[in-house]
């Protein structure tokens, strides 16, 4: 479980008095209550701005303007300052708690279980529930990322598709530079349908209104969808719509730290989201879901993985000591759908052979693997389904992030090679 302990609040900072004159570093770091060394991290992360004195023998500051970060300072946790030598990124989108998760405080499997995807994404950018919200693509943006997506080679993978469709949703969108709240909001509502839309369908319909799962769904299956399984899906998409600071959602906040808009963040973190360590990790379990269902058993497909040096997909999590709630909340949707009970069934023959040695609980990659492989889907399409997801939870990130100071993820590196000055080297 987090520490949740409050950090210890500093001393009271002193109004400044200082006749309107600028302060030096020296009473900078006095007035915040740090060393002088600590005053020169904040200005180089962006949380404090400088002038040099004439000469450039030292810096000014703004007294009201280090008062304001001495406030800011008390209201932080201690390991937010740049003092504490540690990245830790204030949010108020999502806590993970024991086995638990939770948005804006709500929890998360509840929100999936009671609204749909839209809803859920609502709820994340603006605390305010909108029952019924659907999200509607501009034609002209679904047009530009349509012949972008369908210019790439057949064998493109699908987060290679969303992120094309992203760049060539961005050259549509005049406004995608004005960061202000509301003009992020439009982009989000616009961007995700955009996303669906730009994908190639797999039937006849190619439909592009109506609620996104089923949009997502022709572009993800073959079949015609039965209710159980459309209600699934959507489910999946509001599970996975954050997940706190995830690797592709750090890389989001670094993008939008420098200000980039939010078209290019949310392509920072499609591009991280690929590795199968991320967003991919769902194809590995759905293949070895079909080599379960091939040989009637775990029993070796199991002993491949581990003789292969691989660890079996779908398995455990880093964040969860025990089982992910977002699994078992998928799982209970899926023993509604008949066609699933085969996957189910593999699924659960992982777990128990697995457990003999290594008590691990499956995650939400293997509950997704089960959903794609039972409903005749490709091995990519949980990797598609996530991304789509995830990119709700980005530009809620992306909306927190532009309230900071900019540039301030910025840590430092610890230097390890040889020792300067070396001499040229010779050619």
């Amino acid at each position: 479980m987090r520490d949740q302990q409050p950090a210890p609040v500093p001393a009271r900072a002193p109004e400044p008095t200082h006749g309107g004159r600028r302060i030096s570093t020296r009473e900078a770091a006095d007035l915040l209550g740090v060393k002088p060394e600590t005053v020169y991290a904040y200005v180089s992360r962006g949380r404090l701005s400088s002038r040099s004195t004439p000469g450039g023998r030292g810096s000014t500051f703004d007294p009201e303007e280090v008062a304001a970060l001495a406030r800011r300072n008390r209201r932080e946790p201690a390991e937010s300052t740049p003092a504490a030598g540690k990245l830790s990124v204030r949010t108020r989108i999502t806590l993970i708690d024991g086995d638990r998760y939770y948005f804006r405080g709500v929890d998360a499997t509840e929100l999936a279980a009671h609204h749909s995807y839209e809803e859920v994404a609502e709820w994340l950018w603006t605390g305010v529930l909108r029952p019924g919200v659907t999200f509607t693509a501009p034609a002209a943006s679904v047009e530009v990322a349509r012949r972008a997506v369908d210019s790439l080679p057949e064998h493109t993978g699908p987060t290679d598709r969303l992120r094309v469709a992203a760049v060539a949703a961005a050259t549509a969108d005049p406004l995608r530079f004005d960061l202000s709240e509301e003009t992020v909001l439009g982009t989000a509502r616009t961007l995700i349908p955009t996303l669906v839309a730009a994908l190639p369908p797999k039937w006849h319909d190619r439909r592009d209104d109506g609620p996104l799962a089923h949009r997502l769904w022709v572009r993800l299956s073959g079949r015609e969808p039965s209710e159980a399984s459309l209600r699934a899906l959507d489910a999946a998409l509001a599970l996975l719509v954050d997940h706190d600071l995830a690797a592709s959602t750090l890389a989001v906040r670094v993008a939008a730290s420098a200000r980039a808009h939010a078209y290019a963040a949310v392509s920072a973190g499609l591009g991280v989201l690929e590795g199968p360590l991320h967003g991919a990790a769902s194809g590995l379990a759905h293949r070895m879901l079909l080599d379960v269902l091939d040989h009637g058993t775990a029993v070796p497909v199991i002993a491949d993985e581990l003789r292969a040096g691989r660890r079996v997909p779908g398995l455990g999590h880093r964040v969860y000591p025990g089982e992910d709630p977002r699994a078992r909340a998928l799982f209970a949707l899926l023993e509604e759908i008949p066609d699933a009970a085969p996957a189910l069934a593999a699924a659960r023959d992982v777990v128990s052979t697995t457990a003999r040695h290594a008590p691990l609980h499956a995650n939400v990659d293997l509950a997704l693997a089960v959903l794609t492989a039972s409903s005749g889907m490709h091995a990519s399409a949980g990797e598609t389904i996530f991304a789509v997801a995830r990119t709700a939870g980005w530009i809620a990130h992306i909306l927190e992030e532009y309230g900071e100071s900019p540039l301030r993820m910025r840590p430092s590196g610890h230097y390890v090679g040889e020792t300067p000055p070396r001499p040229l080297p010779e050619r």
